[in-house]
């Protein structure tokens, strides 16, 4: 029988073999982590709502499952949900006073394919309101805490997956990275973040914020566990005609060498403002790299400066519109009509929080006649051009590798005044998403930084469609003990590393 004190430690396939084998039960396993969670959740604000009337009946099926012979990869495993994904009989509201009270009426594609596996929904994670942030503040439930500091952020949008994931909470979890909100808080937290190849995974079920950016990700604390849960969520959607079938055999990919790979790393990401703690991790990554075999070189994408600039007037602009329907009618805390429409739209739409009013109207903005040609028309033919550079990039390259994030985890409050230092968070994330290309934080290193101990994470991005170039990097490098697990808990105290 698995000591029931330690099951947090253990990776999702290693839980799911003993709730096969009948170590344990899955109903065991998410008394465990609801009671784990009630302990430490209160410190650090990952999770937003947890429901264990539902979290018990989804494992008393799975155990009754599991008794017929039923195969399930992820029999008995907890996963934790970000609060934009539709989970049936969830409290789903986005971060926001806007959709406080919604109930979800139903799953997600991607929480579908979870609950058919033998996964158990956990709960539901914190979120920068709508997803739209770089540090989990801009959240109506507060901000998220990172456990490595009680001072600093994890990162966001997806900051409470992330945390779950890195302070034992739960062994896997489900974000959404639009311009990086899966690889940043990754990077902050110490966790491996997939950001995978646009149309790979269904969005049916996502509360829409930008739909030709944003992709669902999976946050994990090994390779092993991160291909098992994309395997089961990855693959066509009649419900969502972006969608395809791309092949891979992750498993198999894992096992292959990098030798005589070539690896670029892309020299305009390391221009002034990166911090010297995360230049000595990539180059720390890539000096491992050539010892397991693989080239490294420089590569030049020169317009990826402009990036970020094209980034925001797509996403605002697709946010302008997909948040037109919360005015109380469609969704949104519903209104009486007491007064002129107008009047009662605005109350309803005052529920926004400030950086979601922001981007409402700096998209509006950009769409509006006479500036559409000159900002989104433009931002949008740039994105054609990022896209045709890193295909020639592609072709001299197996995979490209940057820094996730500019800097180590900054401190609560440190950016909330500034939207512009906070958007240049995601200068390095943003690209990938602008091409659709599949990307990867690799947990490389724990660094000294302002007296603290803090996780820096890398960046590796593969060719659209190559998302198991990257698992076979990530394997070579945690196989070799370049990339370790660890849990920490509140605050900064690792508490198993292997």
């Amino acid at each position: 029988m698995v000591r029931i004190l330690s099951i947090h430690i253990l990776d999702a396939h290693e839980l799911a073999a003993k709730v096969l084998q009948e170590e344990i039960s899955a109903k065991d396993v998410v008394s465990f982590f609801l009671e784990r969670i009630s302990k430490i959740n209160p410190a650090l604000n990952a999770f937003v709502y947890t429901n264990e009337a539902s979290a018990l009946s989804q494992a008393s099926q799975v155990d009754v499952r599991k008794r017929q012979g039923e195969k399930m990869p992820l029999a008995g495993v907890p996963i934790a949900v970000k609060d934009v994904i539709s989970v049936k009989d969830y409290q789903i509201t986005c971060g926001s006073k806007i959709l406080r009270g919604y109930i979800a009426p139903y799953d997600a594609t991607v929480v579908e394919r979870l609950k058919k596996a033998g996964a158990i929904i956990i709960g539901i994670t914190n979120t920068d309101e709508f997803a739209m942030g770089s540090s989990t503040e801009n959240s109506a439930y507060g901000p998220t805490h990172n456990p490595w500091s009680c001072t600093r952020v994890p990162g966001g949008s997806s900051g409470g997956s992330a945390v779950a994931v890195a302070s034992g909470l739960s062994p896997v979890a489900l974000g959404t990275d639009t311009g990086g909100s899966v690889r940043l808080p990754a990077a902050f937290t110490g966790v491996f973040g997939l950001k995978p190849t646009y149309g790979a995974v269904s969005r049916y079920g996502l509360i829409a914020y930008s739909n030709s950016l944003e992709q669902i990700g999976v946050f994990a604390r090994s390779v092993k566990d991160l291909a098992l849960v994309y395997s089961v969520i990855s693959g066509a959607d009649t419900r969502d005609g972006t969608t395809q079938n791309f092949g891979w055999d992750l498993f198999s990919c894992m096992g292959n060498s990098i030798e005589n790979w070539k690896i670029g790393i892309v020299k305009e990401t390391l221009a002034e403002g990166v911090d010297v703690s995360v230049q000595d991790a990539l180059r720390d990554c890539s000096s491992y790299l050539e010892r397991l075999g693989a080239s490294v070189e420089e590569v030049s994408i020169k317009h990826i400066p402009f990036s970020l600039a094209a980034y925001y007037l797509i996403a605002m602009s697709e946010a302008s519109s997909n948040l037109a329907r919360f005015d109380g009618v469609r969704y949104g805390e519903h209104t009486s009509f007491e007064e002129e429409w107008n009047v009662e739209f605005s109350k309803v739409r005052s529920l926004f929080g400030l950086e979601v009013k922001r981007r409402i109207l700096l998209g509006a903005y950009s769409l509006s006649a006479g500036y559409y040609e000159m900002f989104y028309e433009k931002a949008a033919r740039f994105r054609s051009l990022i896209s045709e550079e890193f295909k020639e990039a592609f072709k001299q390259f197996d995979v490209l590798l940057t820094p996730t994030s500019p800097t180590p985890p900054f401190r609560l409050g440190e950016k909330l005044q500034d939207p512009l230092m906070m958007y240049l968070s995601d200068i390095h994330t943003v690209p990938v998403n602008l091409a659709g290309l599949p990307a990867l934080n690799l947990p490389v290193k724990i660094v000294q930084h302002d007296g603290e101990l803090l996780p820096v994470g890398v960046q590796a991005i593969a060719p659209y469609g190559r998302d198991d170039k990257l698992f076979t990097l990530a394997s070579a490098l945690e196989k070799s003990a370049f990339i370790k697990k660890r849990i920490v808990e509140p605050w900064g105290r690792i508490v198993w590393t292997n």
